[in-house]
Protein backbone atom coordinates (compact mmCIF):
# COMPACT_ATOMS: atom_id res chain seq x y z
CA UNK A 1 0.00 0.00 0.00
CA UNK A 2 0.96 3.28 -0.62
CA UNK A 3 1.19 6.00 2.46
CA UNK A 4 1.64 9.67 1.31
CA UNK A 5 2.59 12.10 4.61
CA UNK A 6 0.32 15.26 3.37
CA UNK A 7 1.44 18.98 4.46
CA UNK A 8 4.12 18.65 7.24
CA UNK A 9 6.97 20.35 8.01
CA UNK A 10 9.86 18.23 6.11
CA UNK A 11 13.28 18.09 7.84
CA UNK A 12 16.00 16.19 5.93
CA UNK A 13 19.62 17.56 6.12
CA UNK A 14 20.91 15.67 3.61
CA UNK A 15 18.78 17.41 0.65
CA UNK A 16 18.59 20.59 2.86
CA UNK A 17 14.76 20.19 3.01
CA UNK A 18 13.36 22.68 5.77
CA UNK A 19 9.71 23.42 4.48
CA UNK A 20 6.24 22.42 3.87
CA UNK A 21 6.36 19.29 1.46
CA UNK A 22 4.12 15.82 0.83
CA UNK A 23 6.27 12.75 1.01
CA UNK A 24 4.98 9.80 -1.11
CA UNK A 25 6.01 6.33 0.43
CA UNK A 26 5.41 2.99 -2.04
CA UNK A 27 6.93 -0.51 -1.59
CA UNK A 28 8.65 0.38 1.62
CA UNK A 29 10.78 2.98 -0.39
CA UNK A 30 10.50 7.00 -0.49
CA UNK A 31 9.02 7.66 -4.11
CA UNK A 32 8.76 11.71 -4.02
CA UNK A 33 8.90 14.37 -2.01
CA UNK A 34 7.01 17.56 -2.96
CA UNK A 35 5.09 20.86 -2.74
CA UNK A 36 1.67 18.90 -3.64
CA UNK A 37 1.18 15.36 -4.56
CA UNK A 38 -1.64 14.29 -5.27
CA UNK A 39 -3.10 10.55 -3.61
CA UNK A 40 -2.96 7.51 -5.96
CA UNK A 41 -6.06 5.16 -5.38
CA UNK A 42 -5.88 2.95 -2.56
CA UNK A 43 -3.17 4.78 -0.97
CA UNK A 44 -3.48 5.87 3.03
CA UNK A 45 -3.13 9.75 3.69
CA UNK A 46 -1.70 10.62 6.82
CA UNK A 47 -1.84 14.63 7.29
CA UNK A 48 1.21 16.12 9.26
CA UNK A 49 -0.02 19.22 9.39
CA UNK A 50 1.77 20.96 12.02
CA UNK A 51 3.98 17.99 12.42
CA UNK A 52 7.51 17.78 11.75
CA UNK A 53 8.75 15.15 8.96
CA UNK A 54 11.71 13.64 9.77
CA UNK A 55 14.31 10.58 8.71
CA UNK A 56 13.64 7.65 10.71
CA UNK A 57 16.09 8.24 13.80
CA UNK A 58 19.43 6.15 14.14
CA UNK A 59 20.41 5.33 17.40
CA UNK A 60 24.47 3.95 17.11
CA UNK A 61 24.33 2.92 21.07
CA UNK A 62 21.58 1.08 22.89
CA UNK A 63 21.71 -2.08 25.11
CA UNK A 64 18.57 -4.50 24.17
CA UNK A 65 19.72 -7.19 26.64
CA UNK A 66 18.93 -10.28 24.77
CA UNK A 67 20.03 -12.77 25.24
CA UNK A 68 20.85 -13.25 28.37
CA UNK A 69 19.17 -9.90 30.12
CA UNK A 70 15.58 -10.73 28.92
CA UNK A 71 14.04 -9.47 32.42
CA UNK A 72 15.36 -6.05 32.18
CA UNK A 73 14.65 -6.04 28.29
CA UNK A 74 14.30 -7.82 25.04
CA UNK A 75 14.85 -7.22 21.66
CA UNK A 76 10.88 -6.83 20.59
CA UNK A 77 10.49 -4.30 24.05
CA UNK A 78 13.72 -2.60 23.11
CA UNK A 79 12.56 -1.95 19.42
CA UNK A 80 8.95 -0.88 20.67
CA UNK A 81 10.67 2.08 23.42
CA UNK A 82 12.78 2.71 19.98
CA UNK A 83 9.43 3.50 17.88
CA UNK A 84 8.01 5.28 20.70
CA UNK A 85 10.96 7.53 20.18
CA UNK A 86 10.95 8.28 16.59
CA UNK A 87 13.92 5.76 16.33
CA UNK A 88 13.77 2.97 13.54
CA UNK A 89 17.25 1.71 13.45
CA UNK A 90 19.16 0.65 16.51
CA UNK A 91 22.54 -0.89 16.67
CA UNK A 92 22.46 -2.94 19.77
CA UNK A 93 25.77 -3.46 22.29
CA UNK A 94 27.62 -6.70 22.25
CA UNK A 95 27.46 -7.01 26.33
CA UNK A 96 24.84 -9.54 26.30
CA UNK A 97 25.22 -13.01 28.06
CA UNK A 98 26.40 -14.44 26.62
CA UNK A 99 28.32 -11.99 24.46
CA UNK A 100 27.81 -11.14 20.56
CA UNK A 101 31.12 -12.06 20.06
CA UNK A 102 31.04 -14.69 17.44
CA UNK A 103 28.85 -15.46 14.22
CA UNK A 104 26.40 -17.65 15.58
CA UNK A 105 25.36 -15.06 17.94
CA UNK A 106 25.15 -12.25 15.01
CA UNK A 107 23.02 -14.44 13.33
CA UNK A 108 20.93 -14.91 16.56
CA UNK A 109 20.46 -11.20 16.73
CA UNK A 110 19.53 -10.59 13.34
CA UNK A 111 17.00 -13.69 13.00
CA UNK A 112 15.73 -12.73 16.22
CA UNK A 113 15.17 -8.95 15.12
CA UNK A 114 13.12 -10.30 11.86
CA UNK A 115 10.91 -12.18 14.24
CA UNK A 116 9.92 -9.98 16.94
CA UNK A 117 11.12 -6.61 16.28
CA UNK A 118 9.20 -3.37 14.86
CA UNK A 119 12.15 -1.38 13.84
CA UNK A 120 15.51 -2.63 12.32
CA UNK A 121 18.04 -3.82 14.94
CA UNK A 122 21.53 -4.71 13.70
CA UNK A 123 23.66 -6.35 16.61
CA UNK A 124 27.34 -4.81 17.17
CA UNK A 125 29.73 -7.47 17.55
CA UNK A 126 32.35 -7.72 20.54
CA UNK A 127 36.08 -6.62 19.73
CA UNK A 128 37.69 -9.29 22.24
CA UNK A 129 36.27 -13.00 23.25
CA UNK A 130 33.82 -12.48 26.42
CA UNK A 131 34.49 -8.88 26.29
CA UNK A 132 37.43 -9.83 28.05
CA UNK A 133 39.82 -7.77 26.62
CA UNK A 134 42.58 -10.46 25.93
CA UNK A 135 41.84 -12.20 22.71
CA UNK A 136 40.17 -10.54 18.89
CA UNK A 137 37.11 -12.34 18.06
CA UNK A 138 36.74 -13.58 14.44
CA UNK A 139 36.14 -10.17 13.46
CA UNK A 140 36.22 -10.72 9.86
CA UNK A 141 33.27 -13.53 9.81
CA UNK A 142 30.75 -11.28 11.76
CA UNK A 143 31.44 -8.53 9.42
CA UNK A 144 30.18 -10.65 6.58
CA UNK A 145 27.35 -12.09 8.78
CA UNK A 146 25.96 -8.71 9.21
CA UNK A 147 27.27 -7.11 12.43
CA UNK A 148 27.03 -2.69 11.50
CA UNK A 149 30.29 -2.30 13.99
CA UNK A 150 32.50 -3.52 16.38
CA UNK A 151 32.79 -2.62 19.93
CA UNK A 152 33.73 -4.39 23.82
CA UNK A 153 31.39 -1.15 25.03
CA UNK A 154 30.83 -1.30 28.30
CA UNK A 155 34.46 -2.32 29.01
CA UNK A 156 37.33 -0.07 27.63
CA UNK A 157 39.74 -1.96 25.45
CA UNK A 158 42.92 -1.45 27.76
CA UNK A 159 45.63 -3.32 25.47
CA UNK A 160 46.56 -0.94 23.12
CA UNK A 161 48.32 -3.56 20.78
CA UNK A 162 45.31 -5.43 20.69
CA UNK A 163 43.43 -2.26 19.97
CA UNK A 164 45.70 -1.58 17.01
CA UNK A 165 45.31 -5.19 15.66
CA UNK A 166 41.31 -4.62 15.93
CA UNK A 167 42.05 -1.77 14.03
CA UNK A 168 43.55 -3.34 11.16
CA UNK A 169 40.53 -5.19 10.77
CA UNK A 170 38.32 -3.42 10.83
CA UNK A 171 40.24 -0.43 8.39
CA UNK A 172 40.11 -3.75 5.61
CA UNK A 173 36.35 -4.14 6.52
CA UNK A 174 35.03 -1.68 6.32
CA UNK A 175 33.34 -0.84 9.52
CA UNK A 176 34.01 1.47 12.69
CA UNK A 177 34.94 0.46 15.88
CA UNK A 178 33.18 1.60 18.77
CA UNK A 179 35.10 2.50 21.95
CA UNK A 180 34.32 2.78 25.12
CA UNK A 181 36.84 5.30 26.29
CA UNK A 182 37.58 4.07 29.82
CA UNK A 183 40.72 3.43 31.28
CA UNK A 184 39.87 0.72 33.89
CA UNK A 185 42.73 1.30 36.27
CA UNK A 186 42.04 5.62 36.62
CA UNK A 187 38.38 4.58 37.14
CA UNK A 188 38.12 1.42 39.34
CA UNK A 189 35.88 1.44 42.44
CA UNK A 190 34.39 4.85 41.29
CA UNK A 191 30.89 5.24 41.16
CA UNK A 192 30.65 9.37 40.02
CA UNK A 193 32.23 11.95 39.19
CA UNK A 194 35.14 12.36 40.88
CA UNK A 195 35.32 16.06 42.38
CA UNK A 196 34.20 18.00 45.49
CA UNK A 197 30.28 16.47 45.24
CA UNK A 198 32.01 13.06 45.65
CA UNK A 199 34.29 13.93 48.68
CA UNK A 200 30.94 15.35 50.00
CA UNK A 201 28.68 12.17 49.24
CA UNK A 202 31.18 10.02 50.55
CA UNK A 203 31.45 8.17 47.03
CA UNK A 204 34.82 6.99 45.27
CA UNK A 205 35.31 9.53 41.88
CA UNK A 206 35.98 8.38 38.81
CA UNK A 207 38.36 11.30 37.13
CA UNK A 208 37.76 12.98 33.72
CA UNK A 209 41.27 11.79 33.01
CA UNK A 210 39.99 8.13 32.94
CA UNK A 211 38.35 8.98 29.88
CA UNK A 212 40.38 11.20 28.01
CA UNK A 213 43.79 9.07 28.36
CA UNK A 214 41.68 6.81 26.52
CA UNK A 215 40.42 9.03 23.60
CA UNK A 216 44.28 10.35 23.19
CA UNK A 217 45.52 6.98 23.06
CA UNK A 218 42.27 6.43 20.36
CA UNK A 219 43.34 9.32 18.31
CA UNK A 220 46.87 8.26 17.71
CA UNK A 221 45.95 4.71 16.77
CA UNK A 222 43.05 6.03 14.26
CA UNK A 223 46.07 8.44 13.09
CA UNK A 224 48.69 5.35 12.84
CA UNK A 225 46.45 2.89 11.48
CA UNK A 226 43.93 4.99 9.34
CA UNK A 227 41.27 3.06 10.66
CA UNK A 228 37.91 4.89 11.74
CA UNK A 229 37.43 4.93 15.41
CA UNK A 230 34.12 6.22 16.92
CA UNK A 231 34.68 7.09 21.01
CA UNK A 232 31.08 6.53 22.45
CA UNK A 233 28.87 8.55 25.12
CA UNK A 234 31.86 11.51 25.29
CA UNK A 235 31.13 13.19 28.69
CA UNK A 236 34.16 15.88 29.43
CA UNK A 237 35.48 18.77 27.79
CA UNK A 238 39.03 17.40 27.66
CA UNK A 239 38.16 14.69 25.58
CA UNK A 240 36.35 17.20 23.38
CA UNK A 241 39.19 19.17 22.75
CA UNK A 242 41.35 16.02 22.28
CA UNK A 243 38.76 15.12 19.44
CA UNK A 244 38.18 18.27 17.87
CA UNK A 245 42.30 18.65 17.66
CA UNK A 246 42.37 15.46 15.67
CA UNK A 247 39.28 16.37 13.25
CA UNK A 248 41.71 19.27 12.30
CA UNK A 249 44.25 16.85 11.08
CA UNK A 250 41.72 14.87 9.41
CA UNK A 251 42.59 11.95 11.60
CA UNK A 252 39.37 9.92 11.14
CA UNK A 253 37.71 9.51 14.90
CA UNK A 254 33.78 10.46 15.62
CA UNK A 255 32.41 10.69 18.75
CA UNK A 256 28.59 10.55 19.95
CA UNK A 257 27.28 12.02 23.01
CA UNK A 258 24.38 11.02 24.83
CA UNK A 259 21.00 13.24 26.25
CA UNK A 260 21.63 12.93 30.20
CA UNK A 261 25.60 14.49 29.85
CA UNK A 262 24.08 17.51 27.47
CA UNK A 263 21.11 17.64 30.37
CA UNK A 264 21.96 17.07 33.82
CA UNK A 265 25.64 17.93 36.05
CA UNK A 266 26.35 15.44 38.80
CA UNK A 267 24.01 17.49 40.80
CA UNK A 268 21.05 15.31 39.94
CA UNK A 269 22.62 12.66 41.93
CA UNK A 270 23.38 14.67 44.93
CA UNK A 271 20.76 12.80 46.73
CA UNK A 272 22.23 9.12 45.91
CA UNK A 273 19.40 8.55 43.17
CA UNK A 274 20.66 5.55 41.45
CA UNK A 275 18.33 6.81 38.62
CA UNK A 276 21.27 9.18 37.47
CA UNK A 277 24.15 6.72 37.37
CA UNK A 278 25.87 5.81 34.76
CA UNK A 279 29.27 5.21 32.94
CA UNK A 280 30.86 7.65 32.16
CA UNK A 281 29.29 9.65 35.26
CA UNK A 282 27.28 12.87 35.21
CA UNK A 283 30.28 15.67 35.47
CA UNK A 284 30.59 19.49 36.01
CA UNK A 285 28.48 22.38 34.30
CA UNK A 286 32.03 23.27 32.94
CA UNK A 287 31.82 19.60 31.00
CA UNK A 288 28.22 20.03 29.92
CA UNK A 289 28.74 23.17 28.40
CA UNK A 290 31.93 21.92 26.74
CA UNK A 291 29.17 19.12 25.30
CA UNK A 292 27.12 21.42 23.66
CA UNK A 293 29.82 23.66 22.52
CA UNK A 294 30.83 20.00 20.73
CA UNK A 295 27.55 19.43 19.41
CA UNK A 296 27.45 22.90 17.76
CA UNK A 297 30.64 23.35 16.12
CA UNK A 298 30.73 19.92 14.93
CA UNK A 299 33.17 18.08 16.96
CA UNK A 300 30.80 15.47 18.20
CA UNK A 301 29.12 14.05 15.30
CA UNK A 302 26.43 11.96 16.29
CA UNK A 303 23.63 11.88 19.89
CA UNK A 304 22.95 8.29 20.91
CA UNK A 305 20.70 7.18 23.43
CA UNK A 306 23.51 4.69 25.57
CA UNK A 307 20.05 2.86 26.39
CA UNK A 308 21.14 0.64 29.34
CA UNK A 309 17.77 -0.82 31.07
CA UNK A 310 18.17 -2.54 34.46
CA UNK A 311 15.58 -4.26 36.94
CA UNK A 312 13.93 -1.88 39.18
CA UNK A 313 15.14 -3.76 42.04
CA UNK A 314 18.75 -3.86 41.25
CA UNK A 315 18.41 0.11 41.25
CA UNK A 316 16.76 0.34 44.38
CA UNK A 317 20.49 -0.38 46.51
CA UNK A 318 22.78 1.53 47.95
CA UNK A 319 24.11 3.94 45.46
CA UNK A 320 27.31 2.39 45.32
CA UNK A 321 26.30 -1.10 44.74
CA UNK A 322 23.29 -0.22 42.00
CA UNK A 323 24.32 -0.62 38.15
CA UNK A 324 25.78 2.14 36.13
CA UNK A 325 23.03 2.83 33.18
CA UNK A 326 19.61 4.60 32.48
CA UNK A 327 17.34 3.98 29.86
CA UNK A 328 16.98 6.68 26.38
CA UNK A 329 15.47 5.05 23.80
CA UNK A 330 12.12 7.04 24.27
CA UNK A 331 13.36 10.52 25.15
CA UNK A 332 15.81 10.86 22.91
CA UNK A 333 14.52 13.27 20.42
CA UNK A 334 12.66 14.91 23.81
CA UNK A 335 15.60 15.64 24.78
CA UNK A 336 17.17 16.51 21.82
CA UNK A 337 14.85 19.09 21.02
CA UNK A 338 14.15 20.55 24.24
CA UNK A 339 17.40 20.86 25.22
CA UNK A 340 18.82 21.42 22.40
CA UNK A 341 16.63 22.62 19.56
CA UNK A 342 14.67 25.04 22.26
CA UNK A 343 17.33 25.90 24.12
CA UNK A 344 19.47 27.81 21.03
CA UNK A 345 22.01 25.21 21.06
CA UNK A 346 21.88 23.27 17.23
CA UNK A 347 19.26 24.95 14.91
CA UNK A 348 16.48 22.03 14.12
CA UNK A 349 18.42 20.91 11.10
CA UNK A 350 21.62 20.40 12.58
CA UNK A 351 19.71 18.73 15.32
CA UNK A 352 17.80 16.00 13.32
CA UNK A 353 21.72 15.59 10.94
CA UNK A 354 23.23 14.47 14.57
CA UNK A 355 20.46 11.50 14.71
CA UNK A 356 20.12 10.82 11.14
CA UNK A 357 22.67 12.07 7.87
CA UNK A 358 25.36 11.46 10.30
CA UNK A 359 25.27 8.20 11.76
CA UNK A 360 24.28 6.61 8.16
CA UNK A 361 27.29 8.35 7.02
CA UNK A 362 29.55 7.32 9.05
CA UNK A 363 27.93 3.73 10.02
CA UNK A 364 27.35 3.00 6.51
CA UNK A 365 23.61 2.52 7.03
CA UNK A 366 21.13 3.05 4.15
CA UNK A 367 18.50 5.32 6.24
CA UNK A 368 18.91 9.06 7.37
CA UNK A 369 17.23 10.82 4.39
CA UNK A 370 14.11 11.30 2.85
CA UNK A 371 15.30 11.22 -0.72
CA UNK A 372 13.77 9.14 -3.48
CA UNK A 373 15.01 5.27 -3.23
CA UNK A 374 15.89 5.80 0.37
CA UNK A 375 13.96 2.92 2.60
CA UNK A 376 10.94 4.75 4.06
CA UNK A 377 11.85 5.10 7.48
CA UNK A 378 10.09 8.50 8.79
CA UNK A 379 9.24 9.46 12.49
CA UNK A 380 6.26 12.28 12.38
CA UNK A 381 6.81 14.44 15.54
CA UNK A 382 4.14 17.24 17.03
CA UNK A 383 5.91 19.98 18.43
CA UNK A 384 3.16 21.23 20.27
CA UNK A 385 2.31 17.98 22.20
CA UNK A 386 3.14 18.40 26.27
CA UNK A 387 3.03 15.09 27.89
CA UNK A 388 5.00 13.94 31.29
CA UNK A 389 7.63 11.14 31.09
CA UNK A 390 6.11 8.74 33.22
CA UNK A 391 5.52 5.41 31.86
CA UNK A 392 7.50 3.69 29.12
CA UNK A 393 7.22 0.79 26.66
CA UNK A 394 10.53 -0.60 27.78
CA UNK A 395 10.59 -3.28 30.63
CA UNK A 396 12.78 -1.01 32.72
CA UNK A 397 11.92 2.76 33.97
CA UNK A 398 15.78 3.60 35.13
CA UNK A 399 15.39 6.68 34.06
CA UNK A 400 16.81 10.47 35.98
CA UNK A 401 13.51 12.11 33.53
CA UNK A 402 11.02 10.81 35.05
CA UNK A 403 8.36 13.58 36.26
CA UNK A 404 9.82 15.71 33.63
CA UNK A 405 7.90 17.37 31.60
CA UNK A 406 8.05 17.85 27.58
CA UNK A 407 6.78 20.02 24.89
CA UNK A 408 7.00 17.75 21.90
CA UNK A 409 6.18 14.14 21.27
CA UNK A 410 7.00 11.55 18.55
CA UNK A 411 3.45 11.08 16.94
CA UNK A 412 4.23 8.57 14.77
CA UNK A 413 7.06 6.32 13.24
CA UNK A 414 7.24 4.25 9.86
CA UNK A 415 9.77 1.46 8.93
CA UNK A 416 9.89 0.38 5.40
CA UNK A 417 6.73 2.17 4.71
CA UNK A 418 4.51 0.62 7.54
CA UNK A 419 2.85 2.55 10.41
CA UNK A 420 4.73 0.94 13.67
CA UNK A 421 4.06 3.24 15.87
CA UNK A 422 0.73 5.61 16.50
CA UNK A 423 -0.15 7.95 18.98
CA UNK A 424 0.55 5.36 21.35
CA UNK A 425 -0.45 1.97 19.65
CA UNK A 426 1.41 -0.26 17.73
CA UNK A 427 -0.38 -1.11 15.04
CA UNK A 428 -0.94 -4.97 14.24
CA UNK A 429 1.09 -5.89 10.85
CA UNK A 430 -2.33 -6.59 8.64
CA UNK A 431 -3.19 -3.09 10.64
CA UNK A 432 -0.42 -1.01 9.23
CA UNK A 433 0.13 0.66 5.90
Amino acid sequence: MNLLISGGRVLDPASGRDGIFDVLAAEGRIRRVAKKIPPADGARVVSAKGFWVLPGLIDVHAHLREPGGEESETIESGSRAAAAGGVTTVLAMANTQPPIDNPQQVRFVLRRALEKAVVRVLPVGAVTKGLAGTELTDITSMAREGCAALSDDGHGLMDSRLMRRALEYTKNLGIPLIDHCEDSNLSLGGVMNEGRLSLKLGLRGIPTEAESVMVARNVYLAQLTGAHVHCAHISSGDSVDLIRRAKKKRIPVTAEACPHHFTLTEEAIERYDTSAKMNPPLRGRRDLAAIREGLADGTIDVIASDHAPHELHSKEREFSQAPFGVIGLETLWALTADELVRGKVLPPLEAVRKLTQNPARLFHLPGGKLSPGAPADIALYDPRAEWTAERFFSKSSNSPFIGRKFKGRIAATIVGGRMVYENGNFPAPEEAA
